[in-house]
């Protein structure tokens, strides 16, 4: 484990990136209070200095915190990654709701661990995740069989059992968006949920996910320095997540579908309706929707 002494809390990782992420997220405090500068790296990709500056700085601290990591950044960072340990590194998720001055976004850090012969296009196991909302001075943190904290206490996924009482997340990219087909997606969930929040933080969404302020979470295209952390944050939390046809979620997958695990199967049904073009059932009334309530509190009495 690159010889790093195992934390009195048994978190090995954490102790040390959770130090990191938090002087990170401190940096954009202050970038954020300073006034930001932007400009675009594609169309209509914004990148501020902030996101290139942050970036440097969590480079330069875990490489000094674990010189034999591997470092994979949004802003560029590609350094040993033949590493047997490797972390994938967004210093601000969210860099469009930053640079209007909107105070929700994050740095995340997830850690994957790539034994040797692990073959360039094969993900290792996710091991270590830390997410931190400088904004609201929440640390979400997790080791692989540890489970998930929130400012160092236990968080657990959601028990809302199924859809029409589910609150769900989403986001659509910044480019091609005329391509995306999320809008037709979005639609069907907030008609058939109790509603739909698109947020502009990837990394949040699953955080939210796993400490139970959203029930689910999905999105289209999103990169491993969008997932890593929140992936491994839903897992320890009790939460399942998969593609959208409940196969194994992989760090190149082109589609994510996280959610508290009740209602999951749900999800994932709706999901191949759509996609097959199926008829889909009709949507419950809300006598229905309360008739279901009332049977589920009999069963349990």
């Amino acid at each position: 484990m690159s010889g790093v002494a195992v934390a009195d809390n048994g978190f090995v990782w954490v102790p040390k990136a959770s130090v990191i992420a938090r002087e990170a997220g401190g940096r954009l405090r202050e970038f954020l209070a300073q006034g930001v500068e932007t400009e675009y790296k594609g169309d209509v990709d914004l990148v501020t200095v902030a996101d290139r500056t942050v970036e440097k700085l969590i480079r330069g601290r875990l490489g000094e915190s674990f010189p034999e990591h591997g470092i994979y950044g949004e802003e560029g960072t590609r350094e040993r990654l033949q590493g047997e340990y490797r972390w994938y590194v967004d210093p601000l998720d969210g860099t469009t709701n930053f640079a209007h001055g909107l105070p929700h976004f994050c740095v995340s850090m997830g850690l994957e661990h790539r034994p040797v012969g692990t073959a360039d296009g094969e993900d290792g196991t996710l091991v270590a995740a830390v997410i931190y909302d400088a904004m609201r001075d929440e640390l979400f943190t997790a080791e692989r069989g540890k489970g998930a904290l929130l400012n160092g206490k236990p968080m657990k996924v959601s028990s809302t059992p199924e859809l029409g009482e589910a609150l769900v997340a989403t986001g659509f990219p910044s480019r091609k968006r005329h391509e995306n087909p999320n809008i037709h997606f979005y639609q069907e969930f907030t008609l058939r949920s109790h509603g739909v929040r698109r947020a502009g933080s990837a990394a949040l969404d699953l955080a939210y996910t796993a400490c139970g302020r959203i029930d689910a979470y999905w999105e289209f295209n999103l990169n491993p320095w969008d997932t890593a952390a929140g992936i491994l944050l839903v897992e320890e939390a009790g939460g399942r997540v998969t593609n959208f046809s409940g196969g194994k979620y992989g760090l190149d997958s082109r589609e994510i579908l996280a959610s508290n695990g009740l209602i999951h199967g749900e999800l994932l049904g709706l999901f191949s309706d759509m996609f097959a073009g199926r008829g889909l059932e009709p949507i419950p009334t809300p006598q229905e929707y309360a008739a279901r309530r009332m049977a589920r509190t009999a069963k349990a009495v």
